[in-house]
């Protein structure tokens, strides 16, 4: 069962995504609200990584570059989201995929599909 790490600081946004994920048969988990999410990933060890762009613990992107340094994350995917149209900046900084907030739960459920198919 495929693990999805869920960097989301948005309390509503985050359980609806748990609740969207189990039903579709992944395993959640998200860091702590202190916590550093990079620490999180490595202790988690996921599958995917849905970040989203603007973080209470810091910048998404700024994480995502970070992540991409560390050669242990290598096969981790990124998929990350945002309110705000930073797809282009996003895959320049080396994530997976991108969504733009709000969209539909089979958006999200397609891409993950898109990225286990392949």
């Amino acid at each position: 069962m495929p693990k999805i790490f869920l960097a989301e600081d948005d309390y509503t946004m985050l359980s609806l995504l748990r609740t969207l994920l189990k039903l579709e048969g992944y395993t959640t988990t998200a860091p702590l609200d202190t916590e550093d999410v990079l620490e999180a990933v490595h202790r988690e060890q996921p599958d995917v990584i849905l970040m989203d762009v603007h973080l209470t613990q810091g910048n998404g992107i700024d994480i995502l570059r970070a992540i991409r340094q560390d050669h242990r994350l290598d096969s981790t995917l990124v998929l990350m989201q945002s309110g705000m149209n930073l797809e282009t900046e996003c895959l320049a900084a080396g994530a997976n995929g991108f969504l733009l907030k709000p969209y539909m739960p089979d958006a999200l459920i397609g891409r993950l599909k898109q990225f286990f198919a392949a």
